[in-house]
């Protein structure tokens, strides 16, 4: 079981995010990680061209890249530039040979949470043709409450799920990363109405106190999600695929990266 779990294993990028792209590649195979998901900022760092030279070369799988979505905005003018840059993404995962692009639906551009919401539906619609046509996955992720207000309306399975279900499952999918929907009462039945639809598994933990809202992510094991209790339930789903770990921690990042690597597979054995 241990050696078959570790092939799904995928080094989340932001994990490790003191390192380039080249570093993050050479750091998964030192450390046999058979996965990447790919951060777009890292691509930008070198270029699409040279990003796909390097994953290709380096034979790695490529679980994701993130991310597009941030839907929302005041005018009209302003969301269209959003399609255009959701578009590129489409296009990069599309060069780097994976199916699936995470999508932060994006806050609201003012105090009208309920219009950003449907404009977060309305991004996607306008998004799914282009999409299909590079045979890349919309993937919805619904990231906890706490970060409606600055990244994303969209908060729970209830609503992420809502809203892929309007499309083909080919087209339209959910992300279900522990961090952001284990309090949730209603997960398992979420997760369970999601069968099909799971496009990806992102693990990590919610340590107490948490140190930040946004970069204090923990090492699984570390905080209070039952995390392998969720793992199973969306095997009982459907989802077979790459367990992405993403960690966002200012502390991971001011460590050695191969060492981080090292203990998440130590952890990811022991907890996922």
């Amino acid at each position: 079981m241990t050696d078959k779990l570790l092939n799904r294993l995928s080094l989340n990028q932001i994990t490790v995010d003191q390192w380039t792209l080249k570093e993050a590649v050479e750091g998964c195979l030192h450390q046999d990680v058979p996965w990447i998901s790919v951060w777009r900022h890292k691509i930008e760092e070198i270029g699409l061209k040279q990003s796909k030279k390097l994953i290709q070369d380096s034979g790695l799988k490529v679980s994701s890249i993130c991310r597009g979505g941030m839907f929302p905005a005041a005018t009209a003018k302003e969301r269209a530039t959003k399609i255009d840059d959701n578009k590129r993404a489409v296009e990069e995962a599309a060069e780097l040979g994976t199916d699936t692009l995470v999508l932060v639906c994006g806050q609201s551009a003012d105090r009208d949470i309920d219009t950003a919401r449907e404009q977060v539906a309305e991004g996607i619609d306008m998004l799914v043709p282009f999409a299909k046509d590079y045979g890349v996955k919309l993937a919805i992720e619904p990231l906890h409450p706490m970060f409606a207000a600055d990244r994303s309306v969209i908060n729970t399975m209830d609503q992420a799920t809502t809203i892929a279900e309007k499309y083909d499952s080919n087209e339209v999918g959910v992300i279900v990363d522990v961090y952001h929907v284990w309090w949730d009462p209603n997960l398992y039945k979420e997760i369970e109405r999601a069968k099909g639809r799971i496009l990806g598994f992102h693990v990590s933990d919610w340590k107490v106190p948490m140190p930040d809202m946004f970069a204090g992510r923990a090492m699984m094991g570390e905080g209070v999600i039952e995390i392998n209790r969720m793992r199973k339930a969306v095997e009982e789903a459907g989802y077979d695929g790459p367990i992405e770990v993403e960690i966002i921690n200012k502390l991971l990042w001011e460590r050695n990266g191969d060492e981080i690597l090292s203990e998440v597979k130590q952890c990811f054995v022991k907890h996922v």
